[in-house]
């Protein structure tokens, strides 16, 4: 049991760092990807991880493989297609998920483009899949910090975003906070989709944001509960696709989605919340 469970943590300093990364990760973006499926934005959060791709691409570009220059790529490029998205709304014909889907994919267009074309192969794997193993403790700081606005700012916003998912046209009638709340709460997307991706990689991050929080929508029926439900699935992924990918040489982050995908898929048969077989279960008449 120890060397199944615990030696992979106790001898080796980088699957201690890998784990906390993911925790932290698990902190603040699993609840970010609660209200994400409230708000029946769950695609938008795969849009936004992929178009982050090119701001990192120009960091690593500019610096290497640097935190700091991919971290604020990212939160520029995020940002830029998130308001380009919503401008062009605005102001023409286009629905919203139309130009974010066009912007998007000129997005993971231009950054694969520039990393295979200046980089490596090596490179461009690790910008699309992360190296979750090889974080560092700078990297965890940047983690543990993001985690940490994440949740001090869901705390100051959680109802107006509890009233933005059930009625968002009584939030902004009755109150003039009702853009702030919804670009605040973008920009909460981005920034953790940024810290994903340093673990994740672009294609990974926005795994561990919505798989745990659709396999939480059906063990809990509060927002609260859901989200707690959430985290404790997100980090039991990120302990036991650690604990495959040192056993048995799997890719890290790969592992990790895949085993929240399981927890997903037992949660849909298995749920009591709307699951198959509580929703196969004869329910009980009442009696007068």
């Amino acid at each position: 049991m120890w060397d199944l469970f615990f030696q992979p943590f106790a001898d080796f300093g980088f699957m201690r760092r890998a784990l906390m990364g993911c925790f932290a990760i698990s902190i603040g973006a699993t609840p970010v990807g609660v209200f994400l499926m409230l708000r029946r934005m769950s695609l938008t959060g795969d849009a936004m991880a992929h178009a982050i791709l090119p701001g990192a691409a120009v960091g690593f570009l500019v610096s290497g493989l640097s935190l700091g220059a991919m971290t604020i790529g990212g939160l520029i490029a995020g940002m830029a297609v998130a308001l380009l998205s919503g401008f062009v709304t605005r102001v023409t014909a286009l629905r919203e998920d139309a130009s974010l889907a066009a912007f998007y994919l000129i997005s993971l267009a231009l950054g694969v483009l520039i990393v295979s074309t200046r980089g490596s192969n090596v490179d461009l794997m690790h910008v699309l899949f992360g190296t979750v193993l090889a974080l560092d403790n700078a990297a965890l700081i940047l983690l543990c910090s993001i985690a940490s606005v994440s949740v001090l700012t869901l705390a100051v916003l959680f109802r107006p975003l509890v009233l933005e998912c059930a009625d968002p046209q009584f939030l902004r009638s009755v109150s003039g906070f009702s853009a702030v709340t919804h670009f605040t709460f973008l920009t909460l997307v981005v920034l953790n989709l940024v810290g994903g991706f340093h673990a994740l990689g672009t294609l990974m991050a926005v795994g561990i944001m919505i798989l745990p929080a659709a396999a939480a929508r059906f063990w809990a029926v509060s927002i609260g509960g859901m989200i707690a439900a959430a985290i404790a699935v997100a980090m039991l992924s990120s302990l036991i696709g650690l604990l495959l990918s040192y056993h048995y040489s799997l890719p890290s982050g790969p592992a990790i989605i895949l085993v929240a995908g399981v927890f997903y898929g037992v949660s849909l048969v298995a749920g009591p919340v709307g699951g198959l077989v509580a929703r196969g279960l004869p329910r009980r008449s009442l009696e007068i």
